[in-house]
């Protein structure tokens, strides 16, 4: 007779929610921005974190999660303050960067050291002003609070254990 096996516990899934983009360009930031914000709106569980340009360093993060949540402005030819989901796979391919600061997520990702890489999801928006400055623009203030909803939402379904 053989003993009944207690089922394993199911892991809880790790996911990341980062914050991209540069602070000092304006609309650029707003990833950053959206991550400030949303920090007390996930579930526990979920790790938000400004990673704004310092994609290498965050790379031990997306080693560590299973999904990822990527916030940053996207010009895709929409109006500003627009908000757009995707996958990265649905980001055409950049050519190998000639320095660090320019490495992007895309990039970034074929440097991890653990397969499979984790699915990644971005949630863009359209920028209207990217140059020198600290603050967001008109129209994409006026969509961060969007943002940061359908982010808490987006992460409150996976770690429920919705699908990507």
């Amino acid at each position: 007779m053989r003993a009944c096996e207690e089922p394993s516990p199911r892991r809880r899934p790790r996911i990341l929610v980062a914050g991209l983009g540069n602070l000092l360009l304006r609309d650029d930031g707003v990833g950053v921005h959206a991550v400030r914000a949303l920090r007390n709106r996930v579930p526990r569980g979920v790790r938000a974190v400004e990673v704004g340009t310092a994609i290498l360093d965050a790379l031990h993060l997306f080693e560590w999660a299973d999904t990822i949540l990527a916030l940053d402005a996207m010009q895709a030819g929409g109006t500003p303050g627009s908000i757009y989901q995707f996958g990265v796979d649905d980001v055409a391919d950049h050519p190998v960067p000639t320095s660090l600061h320019e490495l992007d997520l895309r990039a970034a990702l074929r440097l991890l050291m653990i397969p499979p890489s984790p699915t990644i999801v971005v949630l863009g928006v359209e920028p209207e002003i990217i140059e020198a400055g600290l603050t967001l623009s008109s129209s994409v203030q006026a969509a961060l609070p969007q943002l940061v909803t359908a982010a808490s939402n987006i992460a409150a379904r996976w770690s429920a254990g919705a699908q990507v």
